[in-house]
């Protein structure tokens, strides 16, 4: 099951909980007991590590003197 963050708008606190997608925009009550919360929005991180390479094309490119029109 996801995790999803929610913040308090009473006290300010953020708190994770794990619950069902169909349930994530549903009310999360806060910790401390409050009741007016909105979810964040998060980011996902996925294992790995970087190597550091480049990502994408190497290379010349394209356009007027980037070499694919010959005048370069």
């Amino acid at each position: 099951m996801p995790r999803y963050e929610y913040r308090c708008r009473s006290c300010g606190a953020t708190f994770e909980q794990t619950r069902p997608m169909s349930e994530a925009g549903s009310p999360a009550p806060c910790p401390q007991g409050h009741d007016d919360t909105v979810k964040l929005l998060s980011t996902v991180t996925l294992g790995g590590r970087s190597t550091g390479a480049a990502v994408g094309p190497a290379g010349g490119g394209g356009g007027c003197c980037g070499g694919a029109c010959g005048c370069g």
